[in-house]
């Protein structure tokens, strides 16, 4: 198994808290992390989409009653909403008999159910982590225009050839088409849907209007707005949100909006090689897509993300807020001869940030002058998993 980095925070949350959620979109590793640290500890692991398991938990509580003293991993726990009562009244029991910590990991691939229902009834006794596709920090043994091209999920990056990891993209859309976001409540024909997934690949990186894309699909705003929402809370899109300060000068209020997985992005435009990658206008949206994403699997927890614009022009691609480190401003080049722009500047001097990094391509990191620095992918991501050192 490749080491993920979302390891250690599980480990860490299940020596503090009685039970860790596990989230993250379907096939990026969620279950083959579950069964290592289910051998690891000794545990059991329950897949309830399985009609075997779910017929073990048909009085959940009786059955989870004669495992009180060890791990019980629960995987598609969204599945089985009616657990989460049964789960809160085991806790507090093994709590009282001295076994409060590490009982349960439960895994999810839709945060919006989950969340709530954990909420209701897990309060206190849950601790969240996310896992991710694959990120430049982890040791995927592929080369950085590789990861770009085929995206993080692990089935596409470790794909024997691009043709195989385009198959296995395109088998996963259609899996989410028919199946999983159905599951989720949508009601949209699955050609509409297919066609709304497309056109939000078309305008990678660009502020979301749901007027115009209601208009496209000939479907009213809300309802674009719901299935907007529901791909957001299934990790497959990314509301990245403008900055909000009083800074004297009229600013963009609308979220950008980003396929979270490149790979993902690149087959929804039939974009089968690097060499169709590049000659291709959204290469450098797919880019700073791509970028973002390693970036924030990479940042410490409570980092918080926004990009930066203004009327005037003036634009930051994403600013990071890091606990203890300040504001850090990151602008986003696919050139391999990195220069700040105006508006970066424009943005510096609105902002002040505490550091400005300008990313790209390359494998040298040097200063540009005035305080800004180029710095590969990697490296910021390195040092953004040393908490900003």
């Amino acid at each position: 198994m490749i080491e993920r980095t979302a390891i250690h925070d599980i480990r860490l949350g299940l020596r503090e808290a009685p039970a860790v959620c596990l989230l993250g979109p379907r096939q990026v590793g969620k279950t083959t992390l579950a069964h290592h640290l289910a051998e690891e500890m000794a545990g059991i692991y329950l897949d309830l989409e399985s009609p075997a398991d779910l017929a073990k938990l048909s009085d959940p509580e009786a059955y989870l009653s004669l495992h009180l003293d060890k791990l019980v991993v629960l995987d598609e726990v969204h599945r089985f909403p009616g657990l989460f009562p049964s789960l809160r009244g085991l806790i507090d029991r093994a709590r009282r008999q001295g076994t409060g910590t590490g009982r349960y990991l439960l895994l999810g691939s839709a945060s919006l159910d989950l969340l709530r229902q954990s909420g209701e009834s897990l309060a206190g006794r849950l601790h969240f982590t996310e896992l991710t596709a694959f990120h430049v920090g982890e040791p995927v043994a592929r080369p950085l225009p590789t990861h770009w091209l085929r995206g993080g999920f692990p089935g596409s990056l470790l794909a024997t050839s691009d043709a195989a990891s385009l198959r296995w993209r395109r088998n996963f859309i259609r899996t989410y088409l028919e199946r999983d976001i159905p599951q989720f409540g949508g009601r949209m024909a699955q050609e509409a849907l297919a066609r709304l997934w497309t056109m939000l690949a078309h305008r990678q990186g660009a502020p979301l209007n749901l007027a115009e894309l209601a208009r496209s699909l000939g479907a009213d705003t809300r309802t674009i707005g719901g299935y907007v929402d529901l791909m957001c809370d299934l990790f497959l899109l990314r509301r990245l949100p403008p900055w909000h300060a009083n800074v004297g000068k009229r600013l963009v209020k609308s979220p950008r909006v980003y396929l979270r997985d490149s790979g993902v992005l690149h087959a929804l435009l039939g974009l089968e090689s690097s060499d169709a990658l590049l000659g291709h206008p959204v290469a450098g949206a797919s880019w700073e897509g791509f970028v973002i994403e390693n970036l924030l699997a990479s940042a410490p927890e409570g980092t918080r993300a926004h990009y930066y614009r203004t009327g005037g022009g003036a634009e930051m691609d994403l600013l990071l807020e890091l606990p203890g480190a300040g504001l850090w401003a990151v602008e986003i080049k696919r050139s391999t001869a990195p220069a700040p722009s105006r508006g970066f500047h424009e943005s510096s001097a609105d902002l002040r940030p505490t550091r400005r990094f300008i990313v790209y391509p390359g494998t040298e990191r040097f200063p540009l002058g005035d305080g800004i620095e180029a710095i590969p992918l990697p490296d910021l991501a390195n040092t953004l998993v040393a908490g900003g050192k």
